[in-house]
């Protein structure tokens, strides 16, 4: 009897200082999103003029918001950039879109590229290769279609890459939107995955997204090229772990990438924490057990259970007011990441938040049990351990 004390004792104590140290994150994101994000880029001063830029925008199918998300591209405060669109097929519809654009903003240097060059399973990399090769600035960035682009948000992010950085990543994030799945995807952008992701940055933890990023080409062709990645699916990952393997900094940027896609839903969304939470777990296999742990409702069980165990108190009123707590500072954490007014009342927040940290356990379970993915372009993928993809059908 008196080991199992022991060992109790020991699990509640290890489950507590595991409680306290997530408290801890919280305030440090909160701190750090407070002092990093936001910040106005100043104007771009350098001898030889600004760097040139070449921006990849791969392309697959259309929605209502492409077009003006395309547009803001066009009009961007920089001097010295490319667009270079890179089209999945020739009946692409988002074609007629990049063609109407270039005769719109003649003065902008753009071009596009079709059909992509076959390098490995990853869709995205085959699509951008031919824009790659062709790109003549020795900045590479990568941004997606869903995206919208503030005018000083490039010169934001060359400022960024500063001697020491190899790489520059935007924060996801998301645009105001009036409906409640739009609602649901900027809560969960702006508490539980700005949480990790501003203290990965601060802690200088490789977190970055292909969603937006800008790297040197010089480091990328020492790695291998673009097509050294194409066996990855979160070929993002692995481009920045590149660039720190040769004693280069990846740093964010201090404006969020806007996201505002046309397709909007609670299916989508899940769907696309569906799919990242599968990444991770084939890329980092003892996130299946930390994941779990990081989240408030499996915490909040476990801190409880310990707190009773070790001083005494209600597990229902530690539950509850560890959950209050989780909720406040996720709040604290969403106006610093909005930085302005929520596009939503506090119903919304709440009900928006209750549902995102409810569905956690069932999207986990999910990715657990099936690592396939399903890409825009039809493909079927199937990952393995350390990050690598296979075509789904090929597997015996």
């Amino acid at each position: 009897m008196a080991n199992e004390d022991y060992v109790l004792d020991g699990l509640a104590i290890i489950f507590f200082a595991g409680w306290l140290f997530l408290w801890f994150l919280h305030l440090l994101a909160i701190f750090y999103g407070k002092w990093r994000l936001h910040r106005r880029a100043p104007p771009m001063v350098a001898e030889n003029g600004v760097p040139g830029v070449s921006i990849l925008k791969p392309l697959v199918g259309v929605d209502s918001n492409l077009f003006s998300n395309l547009e803001t591209f066009f009009n961007m405060n920089y001097s010295k950039y490319e667009l270079l669109f890179c089209i999945h097929e020739e009946s692409d519809p988002s074609l007629m879109l990049v063609k109407s654009l270039m005769q719109k903003y003649p003065h902008i240097e753009a071009q596009y590229f079709i059909g992509g060059k076959q390098v490995g399973v990853n869709p995205k990399v085959n699509n951008m290769m031919p824009a790659y090769q062709a790109a003549k600035y020795e900045l590479i960035m990568v941004s997606d279609s869903g995206l919208r682009m503030k005018e000083d948000t490039l010169t934001d992010m060359v400022n960024t890459m500063t001697e020491n950085v190899g790489l520059v990543h935007q924060m996801p994030f998301t645009c105001d939107r009036k409906t409640f799945p739009s609602t649901l995807e900027k809560v969960y952008f702006g508490t539980a995955f700005a949480r990790i992701y501003l203290v990965s940055d601060l802690l200088r933890i490789n977190c970055t997204t292909g969603m937006s990023f800008i790297s040197r080409k010089h480091v990328i062709e020492e790695a291998g090229g673009m097509q050294e990645f194409g066996e990855y699916l979160s070929e993002d990952f692995f481009m920045a772990k590149a660039v720190i393997d040769r004693g280069w900094r990846v740093k964010i940027s201090s404006e969020p990438a806007w996201q505002n896609s046309g397709v909007c839903s609670i299916a989508s969304f899940q769907n696309r924490v569906l799919r990242w939470a599968k990444l991770r777990i084939a890329m980092h296999p003892l996130i299946i057990f930390f994941e779990p742990m990081s989240e408030s409702v499996v915490m909040g069980v476990a801190a409880s259970l310990a707190i009773m165990r070790l001083f005494g108190w209600s597990f229902l009123v530690c539950y509850l007011v560890h959950m209050l707590n989780w909720f406040l500072l996720d709040y604290i954490l969403l106006k610093i990441v909005q930085n302005g007014p929520l596009p939503f009342g506090k119903f919304d927040y709440i009900i928006a938040w209750l549902m995102r940290e409810l569905s956690v356990i069932p999207i986990f379970t999910q990715a657990l049990l099936d690592p396939t993915i399903k890409w825009r372009t039809g493909a079927e993928l199937r990952l393995r351990w350390g990050g690598k993809a296979v075509e789904a059908q090929t597997k015996k």
